[in-house]
C-alpha cells in the first residue's frame, strides 16, 4: 500500500502546489498578525480538506447520476491536469493566482474563497480525488489511504502557510520559480497517465503503464 500513499501524495502535491501557494497566501493575509494569518490558514485547509473528502467519497457515483463514465472523467482530467503542469512549467498559474489575489476585497477573510477553493480544493485537486478513489472502488484499505494521504498533504500546505514569512525570504522568487517547475513536470507525466489509463479502459490502446 505504500505504492498508493506515494502515488497519491506525489500527484496531490503537484496539482495543490503547496510551495507555490505560500507567497499568494502571504500576500492574502498581508498587514494580519500572526494568530489571524495561523486561523485562516487552519480554516482554510479544513474546509478544503472537507471538500476534497466528499468529491473522492461520492464523486464517482455523481458521474455516474449524471451518464459520466470513469475512463472518459479519468481522459478529461488528465488533460486538464495536463494544462495545469504547463501554467506551472510557464509561470503562468502563479500570475493568475496572484490576479485573483489582488481582486480580493482587503479586509475579507480569504480563508473560504480563495484559499480553500480553488487554490488548494481547485479543479484538478477535485478531479485527482475521484480519479485516484475510483480506481480503488471496493478496497477500503487503499480508500483510506488515499483520503489519509489527500489530509496529510493539506496539512503539509497548513504548515507552510504558518512558516511562509520565513520560507519565501529563505526560497526567494528563484527557488519558488525552481520548485514551480519541477513539480511541472512531475504533473505533466502524471496527466499524461491518466489520459493513457482512460483509453486502455475503452480499448482505444493497449494496457498503459
Amino acid at each position: 500500500m505504500s505504492d498508493v500513499a506515494l502515488t497519491v501524495f506525489v500527484t496531490l502535491f503537484v496539482t495543490i502546489d503547496p510551495v507555490g501557494l505560500t507567497p499568494i497566501f502571504v500576500a492574502l493575509t498581508g498587514g494580519m498578525g500572526r494568530a489571524a494569518r495561523n486561523r485562516i490558514a487552519l480554516r482554510a485547509c479544513l474546509i478544503a480538506i472537507g471538500i476534497l473528502a466528499v468529491f473522492g467519497l461520492a464523486g464517482e457515483a455523481l458521474l455516474q447520476v449524471i451518464g459520466i463514465g470513469l475512463p472518459a472523467f479519468r481522459i478529461a482530467g488528465g488533460l486538464l491536469l495536463f494544462l495545469i503542469a504547463v501554467e506551472m512549467l510557464f509561470e503562468r498559474r502563479t500570475e493568475r493566482r496572484e490576479k485573483a489575489a489582488d481582486a480580493s476585497v482587503p479586509d475579507h477573510d480569504p480563508s473560504v474563497f480563495p484559499l480553500a477553493t480553488p487554490f488548494l480544493a481547485g479543479p484538478g485537486a477535485l478531479a485527482t480525488m475521484i480519479l485516484l478513489m475510483g480506481e480503488r472502488t471496493g478496497d477500503w484499505v487503499a480508500q483510506g489511504i488515499i483520503l489519509a494521504t489527500m489530509v496529510l498533504v493539506v496539512m503539509t500546505a497548513y504548515i507552510l502557510f504558518r512558516l511562509s514569512g520565513g520560507l519565501e525570504r529563505v526560497l526567494g522568487p528563484v527557488g519558488i520559480s525552481v520548485v514551480t517547475r519541477l513539480l511541472g513536470m512531475l504533473l505533466a507525466a502524471l496527466s499524461v497517465q491518466f489520459v493513457l489509463d482512460g483509453l486502455a479502459d475503452v480499448g482505444v490502446i493497449s494496457g498503459a503503464s
